[in-house]
C-alpha cells in the first residue's frame, strides 16, 4: 500500500441509521471522543435510510450529500438494518459499493452471518459502557476513516 493513501475525506459524510435516541446522542459523543468530525445525517428508521440514499423527498441531494460510510443498526422500525443492506448492496453504481459498518447490539450469530452474507463491510456490536464505545469509534477512525480507500 502506498504511504500516500489516504482515508475517508473529513469533508464527507457518515450516515448513522438509528432508532434509539439515546444511542444517537452516545455514538455522536463518542465519535467526537474519537477524533471523528466528519458531518454526521441521522436517520431514525429503515426506510429513512432507504429515501436517504436514493435522494428522495425529504433527502433530497442539495441538502443531504451521499455518505462516504454508512454506520447501520440491525433491530429497525419499518425496514430492518438486515433489509436496509440488502437493498443497499442491490442499487446500481456507488451505492453498492458503500462501506456499511453495522453498528448493533445483537451479538447473535444469525445476524452477524446475516449481515456478511449481505454484504457488510464490518460488523460491530455496541458495548455496554461509553469508554468502551469510545474504543469502538476509535477504531473505526483508524481503520474505516484513516486507512481504508474508497471512491464511490
Amino acid at each position: 500500500m502506498s504511504s500516500d493513501l489516504q482515508g475517508l475525506d473529513p469533508t464527507a459524510t457518515i450516515l448513522l441509521v438509528e432508532d434509539d435516541p439515546a444511542d444517537t446522542i452516545l455514538i455522536r459523543r463518542a465519535l467526537a471522543r474519537a477524533g471523528i468530525m466528519n458531518r454526521l445525517q441521522v436517520v431514525p428508521d429503515g426506510d429513512a435510510a432507504v429515501a436517504y440514499l436514493s435522494g428522495a423527498p425529504p433527502y433530497e441531494r442539495a441538502k443531504n450529500p451521499m455518505p462516504s460510510l454508512v454506520m447501520l443498526d440491525l433491530k429497525l422500525p419499518r425496514r430492518s438494518g438486515l433489509e436496509v443492506l440488502e437493498w443497499i448492496r442491490n442499487q446500481p453504481g456507488m451505492i453498492k459499493r458503500l462501506p456499511v459498518i453495522v453498528l448493533t447490539s445483537s451479538n447473535e450469530n444469525q445476524d452477524i452471518r446475516g449481515a456478511y452474507d449481505l454484504g457488510a463491510s464490518s460488523y460491530l456490536v455496541k458495548p455496554g459502557s461509553f469508554s468502551k464505545l469510545i474504543e469502538v469509534m476509535e477504531s473505526v477512525r483508524a481503520y474505516w476513516i484513516a486507512r481504508n480507500v474508497y471512491s464511490g
